[in-house]
């Protein structure tokens, strides 16, 4: 993003500003609150939207001898078309080095790779201008998530119809969900895999063999699992996190931030803790209490900083402390809700399953009838509300536990200006 003065003669202030919202690539900085007021009172009842938007920008301009300047920010590829546009107007886009302290804004992905995924991060914040877009990641993390919670390979081949429906744009009412199709399509594809992982194909079937465990019965292997894949989400978090605690203040931030190195070293500690437990190794839980200390050191200093210092500060950074800790272990449990959430879908499966195969087995027609009806009904009852939960739960997972360590500000979206529709475009 380019911050830029866009200079012209005074005479043909309005033919810029008429061609700058045209053009569509230009934020201009908003309208001082003074100049606001002072136009507002000034306002004529035969002002149209698009005169008080002018005269707006006019008052704003700044004067200097026969030309005028306006300042905003335009992305650097669009500087050479936005120069050809001023140019039949004498005017011109003058780079500027941004201003100290002021967030450029972000241009949201129009299209590319993740572009599916972006309404994911974009419900949560405006991904900052300095940070990694996590994007695509965040979408397969997501699916992930959904599918070790929705094994199931029949649901899994629903969803994947679903997207194909979703894509197609031929139900009207579904119109609107066709930029999440690949969500339902990742999801779908994801509970396949775990599906077939479980032995799972519309219950305990039979109809596809167990590759790796069933859920009801190897729970202790499936927590155990949650929570390696936990670990191993907020592993790339922290990573993605002192990326970004780097690119927006450089390296003393992202030493002390509580989502940077300082933060890292105490998620280390914690899983060289869990090591050091497992295999019995003096090495292990001693590099942890070494990476505990400077972790706890590094994260105290920082929030002492955030403080301002004082006796104050102190006691606020020591609660901070606290709170940082017991937050960090309870995040890692969290991710036990993929296994609680996974086994539950698998056993809501066979009780489904087992209702109809007792039904079928009183070998009378109205058995079977009614293990039909139980095997329809009870299947989309179970489908309908597991992809509901395991939905809002790898949402939750992703919010809170995740993206709260990707990001530590919001970002503000790239706006165009442009002025009201009653105003004519001017073409070159």
């Amino acid at each position: 993003m380019q911050r830029i003065a866009l200079v012209a003669p005074g005479a043909h202030e309005r033919e810029l500003l008429a061609r700058l919202s045209s053009a569509g690539v230009v934020e201009l900085d908003p309208v001082r609150s003074d100049i606001e007021l002072a136009v507002a009172a000034d306002r004529q009842p035969d002002w149209s939207d698009r005169e008080l938007e002018v005269r707006r920008r006019t008052a704003q301009a700044t004067p200097h001898g026969p030309v005028v300047a306006l300042l905003g920010w335009t992305p650097a590829s669009a500087l050479p078309e936005l120069t050809e546009a001023l140019t039949p107007v004498g005017g011109t886009a003058v780079p500027l080095p941004p201003p100290p302290g002021v967030q450029p804004p972000t241009l949201l992905r129009q299209h590319g790779r993740g572009r599916s995924f972006e309404l994911l991060v974009q419900t949560y914040t405006t991904v900052p201008y300095a940070d990694v877009d996590p994007a695509l990641v965040a979408g397969l993390a997501y699916v992930a998530m959904f599918g070790m919670m929705f094994g199931d390979v029949g649901h899994g081949i629903l969803l994947l119809l679903g997207a194909v429906i979703v894509r197609s744009g031929r139900l009207g009412r579904l119109a609107k969900l066709r930029p999440a199709w690949p969500f339902l399509a990742g999801a779908g594809a994801a509970s396949v895999v775990f599906g077939v992982l479980y032995g799972e194909m519309f219950g305990p079937t039979g109809l596809v063999p167990v590759v790796w465990l069933s859920p009801v019965d190897d729970i202790t292997t499936l927590l155990l699992t949650a929570i390696g894949v936990g670990a191993v989400l907020l592993a790339g978090a922290y990573a993605l996190g002192i990326v970004n605690r780097f690119r927006e203040g450089g390296w003393a931030f992202a030493l002390y931030a509580r989502t940077g190195i300082a933060g890292a070293l105490l998620f280390l500690a914690l899983g060289a803790v869990a090591g050091g437990a497992y295999f019995g190794s003096g090495w292990l839980l001693i590099g942890a209490v070494l990476l505990g200390i400077a972790g706890l050191v590094l994260t105290f200093l920082g929030l002492l900083a955030g403080s301002g210092g004082g006796g104050a500060g102190v006691l606020q950074a020591s609660v901070e402390l606290f709170d940082v800790v017991v937050r960090l272990g309870s995040n890692v449990v969290s991710f036990a809700r993929l296994a609680a959430f996974g086994l539950t879908h698998a056993a809501l499966g066979a009780i489904v399953w087992a209702g109809t195969v007792a039904l079928w087995n009183s070998g009378s027609v109205p058995g079977r009838l009614g293990a039909g009806l139980v095997l329809v009904v009870g299947t989309g009852i179970a489908f309908a509300l597991e992809a509901l939960v395991a939905g809002i739960q790898a949402l939750r997972l992703e919010y809170y536990e995740l993206f709260s360590r990707v990001f530590a500000t919001d970002g503000r979206p790239f706006r165009p200006w442009r002025l009201p529709a009653d105003d004519l475009e001017v073409t070159s």
